[in-house]
């Protein structure tokens, strides 16, 4: 209820669970990515392969203990808990990325509707989660996404084609999206 409402948890390990609606919200729309010629020859050298909604623990897992290693998390063992079941009641979506039989990235989040609420990304090599990103932006319509909540402004996101909304545009978009 909290993601159709456009509010999401984010703290820190040891904080009592805090939720957000941050005003402004950076969004992506699968049609306004930027697949760069730099990005799209990556894909092609490193072999990647994306699988998407495959390996939603294992990506999970792996974006916790990066972020665990470099500046903490909040994707305790709890929260992998809590978001293994809503992946296992359907609203868990992730892209997987693998090369030469090793997960080397991606990404995960909570899907309603044809809002793909954006969670974490992780890269242990250059553009494995960019290439995730790009994967599902291509396959937007198969995945029946037409909505990526990034939440908070980045400049990584923005240059891959995502843009600031007002919150409570946000909203509106939700309910659009959101039967």
């Amino acid at each position: 209820m909290a993601y159709q409402r456009g509010i999401f948890p984010w703290f820190s390990d040891g904080e009592p669970i805090l939720w957000w609606s941050p005003d402004p919200r950076l969004v992506l729309r699968p049609e306004a990515f930027r697949l760069r010629k730099s990005l799209r020859q990556s894909i092609k050298k490193q072999q990647f392969q994306i699988r998407v909604n495959a390996d939603f623990d294992a990506i999970m897992q792996l974006c916790a203990s990066t972020r665990e290693q470099n500046e903490g998390t909040w994707i305790t063992q709890a929260m992998q808990e809590a978001y293994s079941r809503l992946n296992e009641s359907g609203y868990g979506f992730c892209a997987a990325t693998w090369i030469d039989g090793q997960l080397v990235g991606g990404l995960y989040g909570v899907k309603i509707g044809r809002v793909l609420f954006g969670e974490s990304m992780v890269s242990l090599v250059p553009d494995a989660s960019k290439a995730a990103l790009a994967e599902i932006c291509q396959q937007s319509d198969q995945h029946q996404i037409a909505l990526i909540d990034c939440q908070v402004p980045t400049s990584h996101l923005q240059s891959l084609g995502a843009s600031l909304i007002s919150r409570s545009e946000f909203i509106e978009q939700i309910a659009l999206h959101i039967p």
